[in-house]
């Protein structure tokens, strides 16, 4: 195999002419120059140099290695800088992705506070749903998934298939979000200072996610009622507005209402507590990069503003 750093050695001595040159060229000694060649004479199995008194020229195959040598370390020069660089936090990506109300409410001042840090960081963000959000984390797709999931719903279900799902992977904690209930202005209950679930058994319901519906129907279960489901929507203005026009009630992360402004609907506290952990995942080997590390402590910083 040939070592980089004797084809450093190599491209001195054509270019210097003689060891001794060489080795004051790269601060070494003459006889680690010579040693150093020797081993790169039997890398290649052949003769590079022709030594006649204290001059030496190159065989041709010593040309031909030089004129690749050059080549071959401006590569490996511009790969290290890449590299350090990368390493610096002066270059890099980080692909985010994110469920809806956490791209809108919690995302946009980590990303900001992280370019604002690492100018030289491209960051980027799509959206997509727990579930899909890991398999993109999985295939290479992005290196930062933000994700929830239901303490409830762990110990059966969805929920306890998400955390064997999780099982390899980096979770980083980032906060506890609460639902609350969501009924239309003219509501019976929608001047209530909190309702019990059960309250809501005879009302048509509006749901969200596959994952949050499922959970929905596990809570009022254990309520004593199934929810009748009318209505199907993960986009959070829908919902407000499908409550609105008093075509149901529904319950929705304190998170989202951040960045919607509920028309004709509103928001009630509810019992029993109904909470979600958002959490940041990433793999093993990718928390160590610096970029997504530093992208995880914008991430928990966000969270405590």
């Amino acid at each position: 195999m040939i070592e980089a750093r004797h084809l450093r050695v190599l491209r001195a001595v054509a270019t210097t002419g003689s060891f001794s040159a060489a080795a004051r060229e790269l601060g070494c000694t003459q006889p680690a120059v010579s040693q150093q060649m020797k081993a790169l004479e039997q890398s290649t199995g052949t003769p590079l140099l022709i030594r006649s008194g204290r001059e030496m020229r190159l065989t041709q195959a010593g040309e031909a290695l030089v004129r690749h040598a050059t080549g071959i370390l401006a590569g490996l020069t511009a790969a290290e800088e890449e590299v350090a660089a990368i390493a610096g936090l002066r270059a890099g990506r980080v692909r985010l992705v994110s469920f809806p109300s956490g791209s809108s409410a919690l995302v946009p001042s980590a990303l900001a506070a992280m370019r604002a840090a690492h100018p030289g960081t491209r960051v980027s963000l799509v959206e997509a749903e727990p579930g899909r959000s890991v398999e993109m984390l999985r295939e290479g797709d992005c290196e930062i998934a933000l994700a929830f999931r239901y303490p409830e719903v762990e110990v059966r279900g969805d929920g306890q298939a998400a955390r064997e799902e999780w099982d390899d992977l980096v979770v980083r904690p980032l906060l506890t979000d609460r639902l609350v209930g969501v009924l239309p202005e003219s509501h019976r209950l929608a001047g209530a200072d909190r309702i019990g679930i059960g309250e809501l058994a005879e009302e048509p319901w509006i749901a969200g996610c596959p994952r949050c519906r499922r959970h929905l129907v596990e809570v009022c279960e254990s309520a004593g009622f199934t929810p009748r489901i009318d209505f199907a929507t993960d986009d959070y203005p829908a919902v407000f507005g499908l409550v609105g026009a008093g075509l149901g009630v529904a319950v929705m992360p304190e998170l989202a209402l951040e960045s919607v402004v509920p028309m004709g609907a509103r928001t009630v506290p509810v019992e029993p507590l109904v909470q979600r952990e958002i959490v940041a995942l990433t793999l093993p080997d990718l928390e160590r990069v610096p970029a997504v590390g530093a992208m995880l402590d914008r991430l928990t910083e966000a969270t405590r503003r």
